[in-house]
């Protein structure tokens, strides 16, 4: 793409997102893209999000997502090595693995233990045969097994969501929901770890029906997909108990920190080059839409975040720290590519989770 085109491009998608309330924010002295590169896979970004301390599993787990920088560069001798080593690190440290897991999951943990070491061992053979599709697909299984092992290894619920939210519903884990649109379905997946409120009240919606029906209203090209807005005067849900506008805080959770921010954006806590444990980094990232004026407001609408690498790059866009993200697309890519403003939601369901799901405090 020529540099005039992308200036432009970046240009639109700046006033888009200064007509959404946004604003700019000048960049601190010395500031810089993040050095590396971002995850952008939302498998591995919900895998990382994971609130779990096993070092050994996600030290393989990091090692076999960092050869993707060998296959792009076909560097097949560091790819076999880093395969090779991961294999042994399994293997010495798979009883350490399976003690970290509670007692009522070791029989489960131990089966994928053993899947993953025959995974790894056919991993190990395809990056020998320099395969680049047969390897991603092999490295796919092995990274999905992790998946399941380090889903295994999450205890108690990480943390006291504030009493201020207790009339609030809360996903207090995550849940799977397949959503039939007008162009053909896809299955995401809601992050109660990081975003219990955001998540609590998507789901509430989705088991009450809401969503089912409804069109999308708003549709940018390389920005959002929005949707929620009920049908009448109404901006969002109305809970029928009360007769007033259920609202839902900004709910922001940042790497290293207790709980997630609520009701501030990175802005005002001035973190300008922090990322987000759930980041607007891939096409599907669903985040909470609120208004102009107020971040505490968002009670139902929710967007779809579209991807597009050259103006919103990963870790470091306009998005992130001013909206909440709480799930991904993990299924239906295709689907969400085609959606516009003349399509909408046929239906939403609970497919997995569902019990994870509490009406509040």
């Amino acid at each position: 793409m020529d540099l005039k085109r992308w200036l432009h491009r970046w240009a639109v998608a700046l006033l888009m997102l200064i007509g959404l309330g946004f604003s700019p924010l000048a960049a601190p002295a010395g500031a810089a893209l993040p050095p590396g590169n971002a995850v952008k896979d939302p498998a591995a970004i919900l895998r990382n999000a994971l609130p779990i301390q096993q070092k050994d599993l996600e030290e393989i787990q990091h090692r076999l997502e960092s050869t993707s920088d060998d296959l792009r560069a076909k560097r097949w001798s560091a790819l076999v090595n880093t395969v090779r080593r991961s294999q042994t690190l399994l293997s010495s440290r798979s009883e350490a693995i399976l003690a970290s897991l509670p007692a009522e999951q070791q029989g489960q943990g131990s089966a994928l233990l053993e899947d993953l070491s025959a995974q790894m061992q056919v991993l190990a053979e395809s990056s020998e045969s320099s395969d680049r599709d047969r390897f991603l697909a092999d490295r796919r299984t092995a990274l999905s097994t992790i998946g399941e092992l380090e889903a295994l290894m999450v205890g108690e619920f990480p943390f006291t969501i504030p009493s201020e939210f207790d009339n609030l519903p809360r996903l207090l884990g995550r849940a799977t929901v397949e959503i039939e649109t007008s162009q053909g379905t896809l299955i995401a997946i809601a992050d109660g770890y990081n975003a219990p409120l955001t998540a609590g009240a998507f789901i509430d919606l989705v088991q009450k029906g809401f969503y089912d029906g409804l069109p999308f209203t708003r549709a940018e090209d390389f920005y959002v997909l929005q949707t929620g807005d009920p049908k009448g005067p109404e901006s969002g849900y109305i809970d029928p108990k009360t007769k007033v506008e259920r609202k839902v805080p900004l709910e922001i959770m940042v790497p290293g920190e207790p709980q997630p921010f609520y009701n501030e954006t990175f802005e005002d806590l001035g973190r300008f080059e922090a990322t987000p444990v759930l980041p607007f980094a891939t096409l599907g990232t669903m985040g909470w839409a609120h208004s102009d004026e107020a971040l505490d407001d968002g009670s139902s609408q929710f967007f779809f975040f579209l991807y597009e690498a050259e103006l919103t790059p990963a870790g470091l866009n306009l998005v992130d720290g001013r909206y909440g993200a709480f799930g991904y697309v993990v299924d239906g890519f295709d689907v969400l590519e085609e959606l516009g403003i003349n399509d909408g939601i046929v239906r939403a369901r609970v497919i997995e989770g569902a019990d994870n799901l509490k009406p509040h405090a």
